[in-house]
């Protein structure tokens, strides 16, 4: 049964989780004002191939999701978060103790691996205890602690490059991971009730996931998300090129990046209050309408320009996109779990390694095509809210069926 929403009794659960689900954020943009020294170090000479260390956290969080939702239905939410962030845990020493780009990658692949449990179960959690526009409302007031994570992460990441390498960064990350789980071990109560354990078999697995890719609507939302989802992780990787070497923001990157992160939480938060007075489906439809136009609006100003964008007007634009963005992903992954409550942990793994999957293929297509310009990011974003829209109305088309 749905739980109401009561900030006074969930206070510290919307702490936690944000905490919890912002350790693959803090491994990935506490990282981005150190990529110019790791390239360095690590003798990378192409200097697209640096943004594989944003994206090969994405790859290994790809793979490890398809493993912890099957392993926290059958062992418990909290075992498959101490197994995750163990694994992390390894990762992140091997990254810390590389000394060429190819071991950088497989420890930060296995970082990915290991913090998509954080992702999977965490969701999981959340889905066990709400449901519908009250899981939105309640994964809206998450996001918006969770985004104050990335918004501080590339400060924190240069405050600690005045002082010390690289390498002191990922030091941070490691304890700032074992405290989160130390956290969760003493004060969140496991949420797996005994009727909703699934055994960890192949056959439990491949009729969990079939279950979930044979319902249109949750695949409709997955897809959508993953869409959306690529352009964003194209800006994460690109952002250390365009904002501190092409706009030439120098040490301010961090800051600018920071503040982006704000549009995001604010969204978040407005979500949350409009989701008690307003349709979830209709709250959508303005986001992604919204996102379409901006994006139309900015593309065409930058083809009728003969310089690049400048820097005012790209900004403008990413606050606007984030702002859509913040929107969005909390309302569509609580539209594509709602239908499986009975077995939140394998549908998570399914639908965020579907949407994880996409992400990482369009997200690296993209910032590989980066060449100097914003341009090629901006169409990304314009032609990933345009298909999103289509299958939105697709899906509200079977949904408004289905239910006759």
């Amino acid at each position: 049964m749905t739980k109401r929403v009561n900030l006074l009794d969930t206070r510290e659960f919307i702490f936690l989780m944000a905490i919890i689900m912002s350790v693959t954020a803090l491994s990935i943009d506490a990282m981005l004002p150190a990529l110019g020294q790791m390239s360095q170090d690590l003798n990378v000479s192409n200097a697209n191939d640096i943004q594989m260390v944003i994206t090969a956290v994405f790859f290994g969080m790809s793979i490890g999701i398809l493993l912890y939702g099957p392993y926290a239905d059958a062992f418990g939410r909290k075992n498959a978060i101490y197994l995750g962030i163990g694994i992390f845990l390894v990762g992140t020493v091997i990254s810390i103790y590389s000394t060429d780009l190819t071991v950088m990658l497989f420890g930060r692949a296995m970082q990915g691996f290991g913090s998509a449990s954080c992702r999977v179960v965490s969701m999981a959690i959340i889905r066990d205890k709400y449901e519908g526009v009250e899981m939105a409302k309640i994964m809206s007031l998450i996001m918006m602690v969770f985004i104050m994570v990335p918004a501080l992460a590339p400060l924190l990441g240069q405050g600690i490059l005045l002082f010390a390498t690289w390498q002191a960064i990922f030091w941070f990350i490691f304890f700032f991971a074992l405290l989160g789980a130390i956290w969760m071990h003493f004060r969140q109560r496991e949420t797996l009730t005994p009727e909703n354990t699934r055994p960890f078999s192949i056959s439990s697995i491949i009729s969990g996931s079939i279950e979930t890719v044979k319902n249109p609507v949750a695949m409709g939302y997955t897809a959508m998300t993953g869409i959306l989802f690529g352009s964003f992780v194209a800006y994460l990787s690109s952002a250390q090129q365009i904002m501190e070497i092409q706009y030439e923001l120098g040490d301010m990157f961090a800051t600018y990046f920071g503040i982006l992160a704000f549009a995001y939480g604010l969204s978040s938060y407005l979500n949350a209050k409009l989701l008690g007075k307003f349709d979830l489906h209709k709250i959508c439809f303005f986001y992604l309408m919204f996102h379409m136009v901006i994006s139309l609006t900015f593309y065409l100003i930058s083809l009728g320009l003969a310089d690049n964008l400048p820097f005012n007007l790209f900004y403008i634009y990413m606050m606007a996109t984030f702002f859509c963005l913040g929107g969005l992903f909390g309302n569509f992954n609580s539209m594509a779990l709602k239908p499986f409550g009975h077995m939140a942990g394998i549908a998570t793994s399914v639908i965020s390694s579907i949407q994880t999957f996409l992400a990482v293929i369009v997200g690296g297509i993209i910032g590989q095509s980066y060449n100097g310009s914003v341009q090629p990011l901006i169409l990304s974003f314009l032609i990933s809210a345009m298909i999103t829209l289509a299958i939105f109305i697709s899906v509200r088309k079977k949904s408004k069926a289905s239910a006759k």
